[in-house]
């Protein structure tokens, strides 16, 4: 047994090999939302002080060899993505804050959407994530937890698979300026072949760095935590691509829900219960599609200067004299809206313009813009909106490795169920997730998922509400409702979708030689510490790909804690022995007792066959030549037979007769008790035959539960459940055993 699984902390139980119920682990349930937030904030404020204080007594700076920009460029900036791919970001140098900015400050007169402009990398989403919640009051200032800007260190808290996690990072970041040497001979004569010059002007200020920055001079805040986030998931290139949605789950901890524009049923509805809540305890963002170009031939078109696939910000909804505007922001911070109540449009009458401070919004090419709301919902294809939450919520959830069949298969619900207790009546949002597969994509196997759940009360047959509609390939999906005190059900539908490009059975094999080797084993080391979190999560294979956390090992050397994991195991060992031989006694006398009981029974029914048979019974006793007698008992069986004819004139006839019949004796009568082994066939009208053994102790197929991960068919998903503080729930989480027979047995019913 390894160091790691004993010396652990016992945050769950380790699953039997036949269990197919799984329930929740203590320690993932009731969860109160800010107090868990609270907690975060605590352990990451004691590490930063704890980096400062070492950095002081070495007279040193900070710098994070975890994720260090200088001396592991390519580990940060492309992770496994760069490796043989066509992805190459090309910064030209690596500064620390204090050389880029002569007076750096985290904050210039706190956050705004306008201090907010992308740089060289993909991540428009994370960066309109940052220009909407910057829009919240105070709610930035929030995620850089501690810092010592003296010192180069700065911590930050993220929500990743319902937990909060700690990044610390360093100070340095990446630039677009060379140094004075790099120069050509003819760049050095533009600043008169004068370092000092050129050090000054061109390699001083944030326009310079290589990826996002502040728009405001001197503020540090944007590329820092930029840079945390990428760290939170392995490196810069793993920041491409994605949803402004998540960025706001990851940094908040709520819940996104997607709004597809023309679904909406009543406009003036979502516009008072939604729209005008937004950057109070919900947050908006705005895409669409980008349009087929086939036809036209015009690659650059738009939608009047709106990009497609691109994120935006919602900041605002405001009503002023009887019309509603959205106020929106590209986080390019340019490139605006062209239509109606765009900056300068005609629309803008003097009227209109004394009343843009209430608008809250001012003309320039700085990205914002003002959308009427008939033409916002009009231009933008999807809505995303995330739900915050406050200390008067708490979470539940659950974590479980769930195999679904290979396909070709029917798309159905039946793999994975997840049940839950509410105490008391409550608003509930219930949330079904897929791990974070950003850090380590490129190993997350060969599919795409996406699935949906149904919520049922517990032994209705009714389904209470279906998950809300999502985009495909999303990692979550959720239901808000309100829920009645009671036990529920939740079932849950699977999907699968090739993956652009198609990964083969192979694909990490095949990929394995152009891979670095160290950055493949960081990688594959953080997908083994996601995929723990799972109740039935098979810890033994893959021991070595999970890190020792470093308090096991405080204050002991290896020989100690040798000793120590020895003497644990063969406690370990006793304990579960004597527990087995408890069990082998109960089950005996379990056993027992069931055998006494279906005697009695017997023997009863033994009895009222008899009696009844002495009522129906004739006996006939009859002489023999040689002296012996013979008795014959027969069962009389009266049937009452009413047969209607038609007669030759066309009436009905009815004829009544009583048939008199002997009743087969046992040795003529079938066996029809399917003894332990024997096979027998289920029959159900309009389902195939299905036959099935019976075994004296059937056992569930135990590599159903605990399984080695499959590249395949399998996904680990996360069961979440807010509910109000005063009503935290309980839940369990259960996988799929002989459903074949078990439908086919519940159609009979």
């Amino acid at each position: 047994m390894s160091i790691f699984n004993i010396f652990k902390e016992p945050t769950k139980a380790a699953p039997a090999t036949t269990q197919s119920s799984f329930v929740q682990q203590a320690e993932k349930a009731g969860l109160l939302v800010t107090a868990e937030l609270d907690k975060a904030l605590e352990e990451c404020k004691a590490k930063v002080a704890k980096i400062s204080k070492d950095c002081r007594m070495m007279n040193r700076k900070h710098r994070d060899t975890e994720f260090d920009l200088e001396n592991d460029r390519e580990c940060c900036l492309h992770g496994l993505l760069g490796q043989g791919s066509t992805i190459n970001y090309t910064p030209s140098d690596v500064q620390r804050v204090t050389q880029i900015f002569d007076k750096p400050q985290y904050f210039v007169d706190g956050a705004s959407s306008n201090d907010i402009v992308q740089g060289a990398i993909g991540d428009c989403w994370f960066v309109s994530a940052l220009a909407t919640m910057a829009t919240a009051e105070g709610l930035v200032e929030k995620f850089c937890v501690a810092k010592d800007e003296e010192i180069g260190v700065y911590g930050y808290i993220f929500f990743r698979d319902a937990s909060w996690v700690t990044v610390i990072i360093d100070d340095f970041l990446y630039t677009s300026i060379p140094k004075y040497e790099e120069l050509s001979f003819t760049e050095k004569t533009l600043y008169h072949q004068n370092k000092e010059v050129y050090n000054a002007t061109a390699r001083k200020g944030g326009k310079g760095l290589y990826f996002a920055r502040s728009g405001t001079p001197g503020e540090t805040w944007v590329p820092l935590i930029e840079k945390a986030y990428a760290k939170l998931h392995g490196s810069y290139a793993a920041l491409s691509g994605g949803e402004a949605c998540e960025a706001i789950e990851d940094l908040t901890g709520g819940v996104s829900t997607f709004i597809p524009s023309n679904d909406i049923l009543d406009i003036d509805r979502f516009w008072n219960e939604e729209l005008l809540k937004a950057n109070q305890d919900r947050l908006f963002g705005c895409s669409y599609q980008s349009l087929n170009t086939a036809r036209s031939g015009n690659y650059d078109a738009n939608i009047s200067g709106l990009i497609g696939n691109h994120a935006y910000s919602v900041l605002r909804a405001v009503e002023v004299k009887g019309k509603r505007f959205v106020v929106v922001r590209n986080p390019w911070g340019k490139s605006e809206w062209t239509g109606p109540w765009s900056d300068g449009s005609k629309e803008w009458t003097k009227e209109w313009l004394d009343v843009l401070p209430d608008i809250g919004h001012s003309f320039g090419d700085d990205g914002q813009f003002v959308m009427e709301y008939k033409d916002f919902l009009e231009s933008w294809q999807m809505l995303d909106r995330t739900l915050l939450f406050d200390s008067s919520w708490v979470m539940s959830f659950q974590w479980l490795h769930v195999t679904a069949k290979p396909l070709p298969t029917a798309w159905t619900f039946g793999d994975v169920s997840f049940t839950f207790s509410l105490p008391k009546a409550s608003r509930a949002m219930i949330l079904l997730s897929e791990l974070d597969t950003r850090f380590f994509e490129e190993i997350s196997g060969r599919w795409y998922w996406t699935f949906d759940f149904v919520v049922f009360k517990k032994g209705e047959k009714e389904h209470l509400a279906h998950s809300a509609v999502s985009r495909l390939w999303c990692r979550s999906v959720n239901l808000e409702l309100n829920l009645d005190a009671g036990d529920y059900v939740v079932h849950v539908r699977l999907d699968r979708h090739n993956r652009f490009p198609s990964r083969a059975s192979d694909y990490i094999e095949t990929q394995k030689s152009v891979w670095d080797q160290r950055i493949y084993a960081r990688v594959l080391s953080e997908r083994t510490k996601a995929q723990s979190i799972a109740a039935n999560f098979k810890s033994e294979s893959d021991t070595g790909l999970l890190p020792l956390p470093l308090s096991i090992l405080a204050g002991q050397d290896l020989s100690e804690l040798e000793k120590k994991a020895l003497a644990i195991a063969e406690a370990k060992k006793k304990e579960e022995d004597e527990a087995a031989k408890a069990k082998e006694v109960e089950e005996a006398k379990h056993k027992a007792e069931e055998a006494k009981k279906t005697e009695d029974e017997a023997k009863k029914a033994e009895e009222e066959v008899k009696k009844k048979a002495e009522d129906d019974n004739v006996t006939i006793v009859k002489a023999e030549k040689d002296g012996t007698t013979t008795t014959t008992t027969t069962t009389i069986v009266q049937k009452i037979i009413t047969v209607t004819k038609k007669s030759a004139n066309g009436n009905e006839v009815s004829e009544t007769k009583e048939v008199v019949t002997e009743a087969p004796t046992d040795a003529d009568r079938p066996n029809s008790v399917i003894e332990p082994g024997q096979e027998a066939v289920i029959t159900v009208p309009s389902v195939p035959p299905v036959t099935v053994t019976v075994d004296s102790a059937p056992e569930p197929d135990p590599k159903r539960d605990v399984l080695d991960v499959s590249e395949e068919n399998s996904i680990f998903l996360g069961f979440r459940v807010y509910t109000n503080k005063d009503a935290p729930v309980v839940i369990e989480g259960q996988l799929r055993h002989e459903m074949e027979v078990s439908a086919a047995l519940a159609l009979a019913l």
